[in-house]
């Protein structure tokens, strides 16, 4: 899995290196489709382009910003049109239930607006959070800004880091790679809360109808 990620980093730069802002957008528009393309290194290595002259700083972050709306909406418009639906249908056999899609609406209503925008700045996170939000109904207008305001204060940083920092560019990646282990950590521990939450509520009903 690490090598054909790495192989897909390899590609990613060297598209942003021949074609620049179109890579850059391309890239990152992947990315917010659930593509495992890094923005933690196209950013940085888009912002050395940047000090070098060959690229505009701000026209990079204005690319990944605009990239990362378009892939996030045709997230959200999959998670709409069909997250629900299939949930609604099949959502038993992986411990989802209407009582469940019907909570996570009612939450969406109250604080889908925040989520939208702090979801961006998770890495791993941020590139599954539209098919969600999608699927809770999260009114389309709050949707779309406060995902464009997020992908905004993500990216401009780690542009302005590979800017900064020139051929060191790459220097903050392990840092990242460290960060998206936590991440993952906690996705799990909250899976299996999930998971166990829901089984414990299962054996309850079965053992009062009993």
């Amino acid at each position: 899995m690490t090598s054909a990620i790495e192989q897909i980093i390899v590609w990613a730069l060297n598209l942003v290196g021949r074609s620049g802002y179109g890579g850059i957008f391309f890239t990152m528009m992947l990315e917010s489709a659930a593509i495992p393309i890094p923005s933690e290194v196209v950013l940085p290595f888009g912002g050395f382009l940047a000090s070098t002259g060959r690229l505009n700083l701000w026209l990079v972050v204005l690319s990944a910003t605009l990239a990362n709306l378009t892939g996030s909406v045709i997230l959200y418009w999959i998670g709409l049109r069909g997250g629900q639906p299939v949930l609604e249908k099949y959502g038993k056999y992986v411990l989802v239930h209407r009582e469940d899609l019907d909570k996570l609406g009612g939450w969406l209503a109250k604080d889908g607006a925040k989520l939208a925008f702090i979801s961006r700045l998770l890495p791993g996170i941020r590139t599954f959070s539209s098919v969600v939000l999608g699927a809770g109904r999260l009114n389309f207008k709050k949707f779309f800004w406060y995902t464009l305001a997020g992908s905004l204060v993500w990216n401009l940083p780690l542009a302005y880091v590979g800017f900064a920092a020139g051929k060191n560019w790459n220097f903050l990646r392990p840092y990242f790679h460290k960060f998206d282990l936590v991440l993952a950590a906690l996705v799990i521990v909250a899976v299996a809360w999930f998971v166990f939450k829901h089984i414990r509520k299962f054996n309850k009903l079965r053992q009062n109808a009993g």
